[in-house]
């Protein structure tokens, strides 16, 4: 079957699951295929961060990306943006792209940082691992599972109306500082008088902030882009309990912003530019539709907007057309404090060997899995909307020797506490948290399927896995009505991490789940 086109210029890259679905690596496939099916060698002229920071982590081409887009990996594409919905902060910015620029990538000359993006800093990372403790050592609840990036205090910024944008490095130096020692101070009352943090937690906040950028920037600091001392946040400590190095967090601030200004810019007249040109733009949203802090479950959202209204709010554009691009991998995987209703068992072999593949990008934390969720995925779809499905890691499956006939479970519909049945998904938090995953089992596949890049050669199981996936994913949309008649399609079935990894050539959606041939869950 021909890759069916593009419905808009713009087009966004959004996940439809609880993030980490390999949205990074659909750049790249998305500009190649354009590349091809335009006949023109640089098709897209923006690829735009739309939402988040460095919570966010993707992978491209074996690059672990944060704040930059993962298009530094295409040199095609001439201008890397950050959106309005980003907070970012300047330093974690360098930090990023200096080491990539020592590889030989190009990216200073291609970022453009739209002038209202909001400035994240210590503050933030401070109150997020603040509030953290708080919530466990005085309201006695588990952890949310922050990144401790700071991202959710700088969001409370903008509805706060005290946030400060990155045109602040454009004025004067004294007015930066003015604002941002306000904010440094609030944020050291906030910690000591409301957070009740103590003085011993006050101190040791620095170290967990230096460990963890060392660690982070291991490779800068080997390739000498950076010198240790660069990450060591203990020089912004004050000498006394709840006090700050003022001085020092603004010279530190001030700098990194100023070294960042030539690429201050208006990204609105960017993308308008560009879609001028009849060239294509993409938006990379960070995390997924169910980690959206109105879509999804407190306390296990962030703290921006991840789905596709957000784009012409980061990008500042009207609202038109757009092709979505709905990413998701063939089994499901989640990080922090979720619910997590078709988690596998611990001692599964499958998960076993899952959880050698799955590590946070932005904090190398050990993700959860468990089995695919066609009804979560089926939510996303009827209130979300996509045009396409790209299912990832379906190779991840292959069970060879690793455990029994290698079943395989789709979660699809829940059984709720008055004992119906639902392909859909209760919006009080209560009630979701008391759902029972109903699943459908279907047999496995042994072979290895990472070199596979036809349809038609994957193993007939996994033909009919990624059938049942589609169908199920329909069922749950369109629960109460028939499909329409031009539904999602599966456009691109991931195989590996690798950019060839990939197959294209898949059937139409409705001769696609006709291979699905459930064999029925022994009782």
């Amino acid at each position: 079957m021909a890759l069916t086109p593009f419905r808009s210029r713009i087009i966004a890259d959004t996940g439809i699951s609880m993030g980490d679905e390999g949205k990074g690596r659909l750049v790249a496939e998305l500009i190649q295929e354009l590349r091809e099916t335009q006949d023109h060698p640089a098709p897209v002229a923006v690829v735009l961060k739309v939402n988040g920071g460095a919570n966010s982590g993707h992978t491209a081409g074996g690059i672990k990306l944060n704040l930059l887009p993962a298009a530094v990996i295409e040199e095609s594409v001439p201008v890397l943006a950050i959106g309005m919905g980003v907070v970012a902060d300047p330093r974690k910015f360098l930090w990023e792209l200096r080491p990539l620029e020592h590889r030989g990538y190009r990216i200073l000359s291609r970022l453009i940082i739209d002038e209202r993006t909001q400035v994240s800093d210590l503050s933030h990372r401070l109150l997020d691992l603040a509030w953290e403790e708080y919530r466990t050592g005085v309201l006695s609840e588990p952890k949310v599972g922050t990144t401790g990036r700071g991202i959710t205090p700088a969001f409370q910024e903008e509805v706060g109306r005290t946030q400060i944008f990155f045109s602040a490095f454009q004025g004067p130096r004294a007015t930066f500082a003015g604002k941002l020692e306000q904010r440094l101070q609030r944020a050291i009352n906030t910690i000591r008088y409301v957070c009740q943090v103590s003085d011993s937690s006050w101190h040791a906040f620095f170290d967990v902030l230096s460990q963890a950028e060392i660690a982070a920037n291991a490779e800068a600091i080997e390739q000498g882009t950076y010198p240790e001392e660069e990450f060591d946040f203990t020089r912004f400590c004050g000498k006394q309990p709840f006090t700050l190095n003022i001085d020092a967090i603004v010279n530190a601030y001030w700098r990194a912003g100023r070294a960042l200004v030539n690429n201050l810019g208006d990204v609105r007249e960017c993308i308008l530019g560009a879609l001028s040109d009849e060239k294509y733009v993409v938006g990379e949203f960070g995390q997924s539709y169910w980690l959206d802090k109105r879509f999804g479950f407190s306390p296990n959202t962030t703290a921006s907007h991840t789905y596709t209204p957000e784009f012409f709010q980061s990008a500042g554009i009207p609202i038109q057309p757009i092709h979505t691009v709905g990413v998701c991998k063939a089994y499901d995987t989640k990080v922090g404090t979720h619910v997590f209703h078709t988690q596998f068992p611990d001692v599964h072999p499958l998960a076993e060997k899952l959880k050698l593949l799955e590590f946070g990008t932005s904090t190398g934390r050990q993700r959860m899995v468990g089995w695919f969720n066609a009804v979560e995925k089926g939510e996303t779809l009827r209130y979300g909307g996509f045009q396409d499905l790209v299912i990832n890691k379906l190779d991840a499956l292959s069970y060879g020797d690793s455990w029994h006939e290698g079943e395989l479970l789709i979660c699809v519909a829940y059984r709720y506490p008055d004992g119906s049945t639902q392909k859909r998904i209760p919006r009080d938090p209560e009630l979701h948290a008391k759902l029972c995953p109903v699943y459908q089992q279907f047999p496995g596949w042994a072979e290895d399927i990472s070199g596979v890049r036809n349809f038609r050669d994957l193993p007939e199981n996994a033909q009919r896995y990624a059938g049942a996936m589609m169908k199920y994913v329909l069922d749950a949309a369109y629960y109460d009505c028939p499909v329409p008649a031009f539904p999602p399609n599966l456009r691109y079935i991931g195989v590996g991490p690798d950019p060839a990894q990939i197959i294209k050539d898949i059937p139409a959606t409705r001769e696609l789940i006709r291979l699905a041939e459930p064999v029925p869950t022994p009782a």
